[in-house]
């Protein structure tokens, strides 16, 4: 069986505020085998100068590159112009840069879907892939779609399969899954046999007074099997590289299942679904590591700041240990 490349997706350590070749660099110290550039802040992102760089220093350094992210749907037709605009610029970015890849989103979460049915959304979704194919294979690119906070794994895969695989694929995230109520096994098994790239984030759920919490914890540390995961996505998924990405700092969010009004947006839950994510919630329990949290009002004191800076970066490189040793992940680390 061959070994999935490992690699980090960089919005993990976005407190840092590194830019784009010390990401590389650092990258390369840690021995990794790859890097997703996810919501750059270097100032000279969107110069194509800037790319041909990125591209020679990753070439330099033994690593394969992936970035470039392309927004997410309007909520309303008014906004389909700046999308389209966001989108094409995103696949000049990602082939500009040697990425192979181009992020794209549905929306950031439920809440943020346009107004109307799902199925309508969805519709839309195709269509606006349909319209940028030809510009997508010409660049020899391909959108990704990554499975956010907005639909369930079946969604997503029903969009790419009626985009068109040959230019489609699936941004696989393993942390969104616990905020639309779904078992992240159950999307590995969904979206694996389309998916481009695989996001590792762990969590935590379950129950609480009011439904049930999910929170993103450090690798290995929550309650997603990742044996399994790795297991499962050996058996179903293409050849793909997967990448380290924690999201930690943040506190728990209730899912009030028990609250007609939340559970009216999500009319299209399916009860098997809903089931299986139970069962994780019973077994699951509150996080008892240590964990400064960032998303909070006002502005953080500086210790907090410096607090943030150590706690993203410790988790990344305390993950990418347990990937490597306990879920057999990476290569170039080990010569």
């Amino acid at each position: 069986m061959d070994r999935f490349p490992l690699g980090i997706n960089t919005y993990s350590i976005r407190a840092l505020r590194w830019h784009d070749v010390q990401l590389l660099e650092y990258a390369a110290s840690l021995k990794l085998d790859a890097v997703y550039l996810q919501d750059s802040i270097d100032p000279a992102n969107n110069d194509p100068a800037h790319w041909k760089l990125l591209k020679e220093t990753a070439a330099r350094l033994g690593l394969e590159l992936h970035g470039g992210d392309a927004g997410a749907l309007p909520r309303t037709p008014d906004g389909m112009a700046a999308t389209m605009s966001r989108l094409r610029d995103g696949v000049r970015h990602a082939a500009g840069m040697g990425s192979k890849l181009v992020r794209f989103r549905v929306a950031g979460d439920r809440a943020s879907l346009p107004p109307g049915p799902v199925e309508k959304t969805m519709e839309a979704m195709v269509r606006v892939l349909r319209d940028i194919r030809s510009e997508v294979i010409d660049a020899g690119v391909k959108i990704a779609i990554e499975n956010h906070k907005d639909l369930y794994c079946w969604q997503t895969r029903q969009v790419i399969d009626a985009a068109g695989r040959e230019f489609v694929g699936s941004y696989l995230d393993t942390g969104n899954p616990v905020f639309v109520m779904e078992d992240p096994m159950a999307t590995v098994e969904t979206l694996g046999p389309v998916a481009v790239m695989l996001h590792l984030r762990d969590s935590v759920v379950y129950a609480s007074h009011d439904g049930v919490a999910v929170q993103w914890v450090p690798l290995g540390e929550g309650v997603v099997d990742f044996r399994k995961i790795i297991a499962k996505a050996h058996e179903v998924c293409p050849p793909i590289s997967v990448y380290h990405k924690p999201i930690t700092g943040r506190p728990p969010q209730i899912l009030a299942i028990y609250d007609p009004q939340f559970m009216n947006n999500w009319k299209d839950m399916r009860g098997a679904d809903l089931a299986r994510f139970l069962v994780i919630a019973k077994r699951g329990h509150p996080y008892e590591g240590h964990m400064v949290i960032e998303d909070l009002p006002g502005k953080l004191a500086e210790p907090i700041a410096a607090a943030l800076k150590y706690q993203q970066q410790e988790h990344l490189e305390r993950g990418l240990e347990y990937a490597r040793q306990v879920l057999d992940l990476g290569v170039k680390w080990r010569s």
